[in-house]
């Protein structure tokens, strides 16, 4: 049986794998997944400017929804978004690289609340999301008999 750590590891590998919205459309790296823990990181490229030239909300709140599966999902128990909510603090700007961190605040019973922090490459604070996750049946990873 893999340590905590290894599991969420391999959970993260397995994850992403699969996630065409992340990986490929949106071109985002999985840095790290832990347990309870997530991070990714973004480049804001052209076609993700909006009419104002700086980067769609719904790309950045994408960012953080991503990293909030990896980071609810992380323990091997399927896990899917009950509700969140963004603040966006300041914009992302034409090749500004975002990085989003997530961070377990509770895990009780099926329920976790998950807070993202979306900073740019300067390590200024671009969005805060927060993630109510509910745990479902299965698991992403066949478990070991």
């Amino acid at each position: 049986m893999p340590d905590a750590r290894a599991l969420a590891a391999q959970v993260g590998e397995t994850m992403f794998a699969g996630d065409r919205a992340s990986k490929d459309f949106m071109q985002m790296e999985l840095l790290s997944c832990e347990p309870g823990r997530a991070t990714m990181r973004m480049t804001v490229r052209e076609q993700m400017l909006n009419g104002h030239d700086i980067c769609h909300g719904g790309l950045i709140f994408t960012l953080a929804d991503s990293t909030f599966a990896f980071a609810c999902n992380s323990r091997n128990q399927a896990t899917v978004a009950a509700g969140c909510s963004i603040e966006f603090l300041r914009p992302g700007r034409l090749g500004d690289v975002l990085t989003c961190e997530g961070v377990e605040q509770v895990l009780q019973g099926r329920h976790g609340i998950y807070d993202m922090k979306v900073c740019n490459q300067r390590g200024e604070t671009v969005a805060m999301f927060r993630g109510k996750s509910t745990q479902i049946q299965g698991h992403v990873i066949k478990e070991a008999e």
